[in-house]
C-alpha cells in the first residue's frame, strides 16, 4: 500500500490550491518518474487525443513529451473544486528542436482517490506559436 498523498479530499480552498501548486512544482521538474508518483497505478488520462492508462504509460508519455517540448515552463491555476474533483486552467511555454517557441493553453479536469492520488486527468490543450521575445513564463 502506498503512503497517502496529502492533502487529501474532500478539498477546501486552501488544500485545493496546495494540490494545484504541488502539481505545478512537480511538472516543472520535467522528471517523469517524480511526476508519475502523484497518480494512481491505474490512472486514466486523456491528453489532447492521447488516451493513457496506468502510471507506467504516464511515465513513457511524459518522457516522450519532454524530449519534444524543450525548456518547458508551466503555470497552473485552480478554477474550481468539489469533494475529490478539481478544474484547473494552465499555460506553458516550450520550444521544439528547430527553436520555434510555443505557448500551450488548456484546461484539466482532475479526480482524486481517497489517498490523495489523481485517478483521472482529462486535458484539452491548444498550442500557439510565439516569438521567443513574447515569452511570459521565464
Amino acid at each position: 500500500m502506498e503512503p497517502k498523498k496529502y492533502p487529501l479530499p474532500p478539498f477546501n480552498m486552501e488544500t485545493a490550491q496546495q494540490k494545484v501548486q504541488a502539481a505545478e512544482d512537480a511538472w516543472n521538474t520535467r522528471d517523469p518518474e517524480k511526476v508519475s508518483l502523484a497518480y494512481t497505478i491505474d490512472t486514466e488520462w486523456r491528453n489532447r487525443t492521447d488516451f493513457i492508462n496506468g502510471r507506467e504509460e504516464v511515465k513513457q508519455f511524459l518522457k516522450s513529451k519532454w524530449e519534444k517540448e524543450l525548456d518547458y515552463k508551466l503555470k497552473k491555476e485552480l478554477w474550481g473544486f468539489k469533494d475529490n474533483r478539481m478544474a484547473v486552467r494552465f499555460e506553458y511555454e516550450w520550444h521544439d528542436h528547430s527553436g520555434q517557441w510555443y505557448r500551450s493553453y488548456g484546461n484539466e479536469l482532475w479526480e482524486f482517490d481517497e489517498n490523495g492520488y489523481m485517478q483521472k486527468r482529462f486535458a484539452s490543450i491548444n498550442d500557439l506559436p510565439i516569438a521567443e521575445t513574447d515569452r511570459k513564463l521565464v
